[in-house]
């Protein structure tokens, strides 16, 4: 499997791919070493992870020189993601014992009730290459902390980064056989549903998940996927601060290129408003430096995948027939490299694909509604339902229109961020289950109740 720089198209490694054997060897190893593992005290597992996040920023510049050489976002947005885990790890290690230790319901009259909390076992952790560290963080630091084994498939995208992982895991103390990497693309994927596991945690798309939910469900073991989205974002008519909201909604869209699960993809905006309001972002956006991600200043590196550049491509000809305004952008990079210009549409229709379908790349459609109302139901038009995100001066008037919007996560002034003290969850194709905050730490986990009656 070789492992292409997308700046350069260059050949960095290549690496030998796991084979039915080598998983079914590695899968039998972690059986093993999972109950040595588990029966480790909670607090000593903690310790173990808090090492790990100290490594992580020890090596931060290592880590952030990989991750940009085989993913292709800047350098700086290296650095972000690994300190976003390292904020992710300590939550998730503070409040371990909180959610993870045995909890007592009622204690009357002799009869104890309380909850144990047993770990699943060996889980599948089949991880995305947008944010490898973030999305993997996500799901093998609870799944570690519960007393699980993990099975990591790093994405074929961001495999360099998934054995930095395991090194700084097991550097970090984490047994040799309690985590393991499986090795390579889609085809190797394939073969994990049918693999003696006790859990599945995917992350990526909704036709790559729909097809691990369909293939596990016999086997009664819980399958969480997180998928993908078509994310709205409404400018309500009250804003006062245009310029501002313009700069902070273009860095929603276009921040690590468009390539994250919860960046916006497509906006609304008030009438009132909408004709400064497209000024403003389209100066912020044009402000974007497009360049070699280890360059200073740059903002927008090449996409991740050769083929992603086609689907946006596709998608900005398609709206620019059938009547879309092209304001900048447009254009795929002349040079070696997988770039596309910083895109933005206007005069855009949900007959467009670029307003219905997943880009998840450098490009953004604005469409001016005439009030709330339709703002709700423009956003509501979708399969998708990741987050949903306004920005306006009342709170109220905003938790009306995201109570009618059925996503995981609501923003209000905000957009495009994950806090690990809350759920991140998505629902009809963006997927279903959580990780992140106490749910997270339990979704690891397989509750036993205890009736205990004294003498």
């Amino acid at each position: 499997m070789q492992i292409i720089n997308p700046a350069t198209e260059e050949v960095i490694r290549e690496l030998e791919e796991d084979t039915q054997e080598s998983l079914e060897k590695k899968i039998r190893e972690l059986h093993a070493a999972q109950p040595a593992w588990r029966s480790l005290p909670l607090e000593m597992r903690i310790q173990v992870i808090r090492a790990y996040s100290s490594l992580l920023e020890k090596n931060m510049e290592h880590l952030a020189n990989i991750l940009t050489s085989e993913m292709g976002k800047p350098l700086q947005q290296s650095r972000n993601e690994i300190n976003g885990a390292r904020s992710r790890i300590q939550w998730l290690a503070e409040n371990a014992e909180k959610y993870l230790s045995d909890e007592v319901m009622t204690n009357v009259q002799g009869m104890t009730e309380k909850i144990s909390y047993e770990p699943l076992g060996v889980v599948a952790n089949i991880s995305a290459w947008n944010y490898p560290h973030l999305v993997g963080t996500n799901v093998f630091i609870p799944a570690l902390l519960a007393g699980n084994a993990v099975l990591y498939k790093p994405s074929e995208y961001t495999t360099l980064t998934g054995l930095e992982i395991e090194r700084l895991l097991k550097e970090a103390g984490v047994p040799l056989d309690v985590f393991h990497v499986a090795v390579g693309g889609k085809d190797v994927g394939a073969l994990l549903p049918e693999m003696p596991l006790d859990g599945y945690f995917f992350t990526g798309s909704y036709k790559t998940g729909k097809l691990i939910y369909e293939r596990v469900a016999p086997k009664m073991v819980p399958c969480q996927c997180e998928m993908g989205g078509k994310d709205p974002l409404y400018v309500a008519d009250d804003i006062a601060n245009i310029k501002g909201v313009a700069a902070a909604t273009a860095d929603g869209a276009f921040y690590n290129n468009g390539q994250s699960c919860c960046a916006v993809e497509r906006i609304y905006v008030h009438e009132k408003i909408f004709d400064q309001y497209v000024e403003e972002f389209v100066k912020e956006v044009r402000g974007y430096k497009m360049g070699s991600p280890v360059e200073p200043g740059v903002y927008i590196g090449p996409l991740a995948r050769k083929e992603q550049v086609d689907v946006i491509e596709q998608q900005v000809d398609e709206a620019v027939k059938y009547g879309a305004k092209l304001h900048t952008g447009g254009k795929r990079g002349t040079d070696k490299g997988f770039y596309f210009e910083p895109t933005v549409l206007t005069d855009v229709t949900h007959q467009m694909s670029v307003m219905v379908d997943e880009s998840f790349g450098p490009v953004i459609g604005i469409m001016k509604v005439k009030d709330d109302a339709e703002a709700i139901e423009r956003m509501a038009d979708t399969e998708y339902g990741l987050t949903a995100a306004v920005y306006c001066s009342d709170q109220k008037r905003t938790e009306n229109i995201l109570e009618k919007i059925n996503v995981g996560t609501g923003y209000w002034n905000c957009c495009d961020r994950v806090s690990a003290a809350v759920p991140w969850s998505g629902r009809k194709h963006s997927g279903f289950g959580a990780t992140l905050s106490h749910l997270g730490l339990r979704s690891f986990t397989k509750p036993k109740s205890y009736h205990l009656k004294g003498d």
